[in-house]
C-alpha cells in the first residue's frame, strides 16, 4: 500500500474537521469536493457561500457537504474577535484592529476556529507564503507543551526504494528554519520521530545529516551536528538516534558498516535531519525530481494544533493528500 493510501485510510477511521481559508482558490475548490467524495475529512470553508458555490458551478464539482463559514454573518465572529484581541492585547491590538483583521485575513479566522474547537486542523498556503501561514498559527495556537521549536517536515515516498521504511522517510527541516543551533536540531529531530511514528508507524531511526562521518571531515559545520547529536541523546534517551553520518552511511547498510562500524542506527534510518535548511530543501527536491518520490510537505511539526502548509506551486491532488495527513495528526493530538 502506498503511503498516502495508508493516511487516507487512518482519516476515514476517524473523520476530523478540517478548515480551508483559501475559498478563491480554484485548487483548493477541487479538492474540497475530492475530500468529501473520499470521505477524508468534515470539509469547512471560509468565505462567501454564493461565490464558492458560483465558483463550484463554474469549475463544474459538487460541494454538497462542505460547511462555509462566512466572518460577516458567522454569530461566532464577535467571540473570536474578542478572544482575539485579548491574546494579542500585550502587543497593543485593540477590538477594533481584531474585527478588522478576522474580516480582511481568512487564515486568522480559520486558526481562530481551531483555537475555539470549531475545527481540528488548517491547512492553507496555495496562494500564501509560508510566512502567511506559520504567522496565525504562532500567534495563537503557539507551540504544543513541552516543545520548543515549530518546525517543517516533509514525507518523502520514494517508489522501488529498500532503504527507510519500504521508501518512506521523514525529512526534516526542509522548509522553515534557516539554520539552526545544536539545541534546534536536537528538537527537530525528537519532533521529526513522533512524526514518523503518526505519518508512517513503526519505530523512528534518526540520522543526524552532514558532510562526514563519525569524523571523517574537521569544521564547525560538523560540530554542531556532533553536538546535536550528543543533546538529542541526553535529553531523549528513549530516541533511537546517532550522527554525525553522510547520508549513504545513515541509509545505506553496506556504507554503513564501513564507514559507522557499531552504529545502531546507520544503514537503516528512516529519518533524516538535514544541517540546515539549504541542505533539506535541496534533499528533498533532488529526492522528488530525480528519484520521482512522492513529496508530502511541508507539514508543521510543535504546534499546538494541526496547521500545514502548501507549496504555491501545488496541485489539487497535494491539496487533497495534505488535508488527509492534517487529520491523522490532528487524531494523534485528540489521543495525548
Amino acid at each position: 500500500m502506498a503511503f498516502i493510501d495508508g493516511i487516507k485510510e487512518k482519516a476515514r477511521a476517524d473523520v476530523k474537521r478540517i478548515v480551508l481559508p483559501e475559498s478563491k482558490d480554484r485548487r483548493t475548490l477541487i479538492a474540497a469536493a475530492h475530500i468529501i467524495e473520499e470521505g477524508l475529512a468534515d470539509v469547512i470553508m471560509v468565505g462567501n457561500e454564493e461565490k464558492i458555490m458560483d465558483g463550484a458551478g463554474w469549475l463544474e464539482i459538487n460541494l454538497d457537504g462542505v460547511k462555509v463559514v462566512d466572518p460577516d454573518t458567522d454569530p461566532k465572529f464577535e467571540e473570536y474577535a474578542q478572544l482575539l484581541c485579548e491574546l494579542r492585547k500585550k502587543k497593543g491590538m485593540t477590538i477594533e484592529q481584531a474585527r478588522d483583521l478576522l474580516k480582511s485575513d481568512y487564515l486568522f479566522y480559520a486558526v481562530m476556529m481551531v483555537k475555539c474547537d470549531d475545527a481540528d486542523g488548517m491547512v492553507a498556503g496555495a496562494c500564501h507564503a509560508t510566512a502567511d501561514t506559520l504567522r496565525p498559527a504562532l500567534q495563537i495556537l503557539k507551540t504544543a507543551p513541552g516543545c520548543k521549536l515549530v518546525s517543517g517536515f516533509f514525507v518523502m515516498d520514494v517508489p522501488d526504494c529498500k532503504y527507510g521504511s519500504n521508501g518512506s522517510f521523514v525529512f526534516a527541516d526542509c522548509g522553515l528554519n534557516q539554520d539552526p543551533t545544536s539545541e534546534e536540531l536536537a528538537e527537530i529531530a525528537y519532533s521529526s520521530a513522533d512524526s514518523f511514528r503518526a505519518m508512517i508507524g513503526g519505530e523512528p531511526y534518526v540520522a543526524m545529516l552532514s558532510h562526514s562521518t563519525k569524523g571523517s571531515a574537521k569544521h564547525a559545520l560538523v560540530d554542531k551536528v556532533v553536538e546535536a547529536t550528543r543533546i538529542a541523546k541526553e535529553r531523549y534517551p528513549s530516541l533511537a538516534v546517532d550522527g554525525e553520518l553522510q547520508l549513504d552511511a545513515a541509509i545505506v547498510p553496506s556504507v554503513a558498516k564501513s564507514k559507522a562500524k557499531g552504529s545502531e542506527i546507520a544503514g537503516k534510518a528512516n529519518v533524516l535531519i538535514f544541517p540546515n535548511l539549504d541542505a533539506g530543501n535541496i534533499g528533498y527536491k533532488l529526492t522528488q525530481r530525480l528519484g520521482k518520490a512522492e513529496a508530502f510537505g511541508p507539514m508543521l511539526q510543535g504546534i499546538a494544533k494541526p496547521v500545514n502548509d502548501l507549496s504555491r506551486g501545488c496541485s489539487w491532488e497535494d491539496i487533497v493528500g495534505v488535508v488527509a495527513i492534517t487529520a491523522v495528526q490532528a487524531q494523534m493530538a485528540a489521543s495525548k
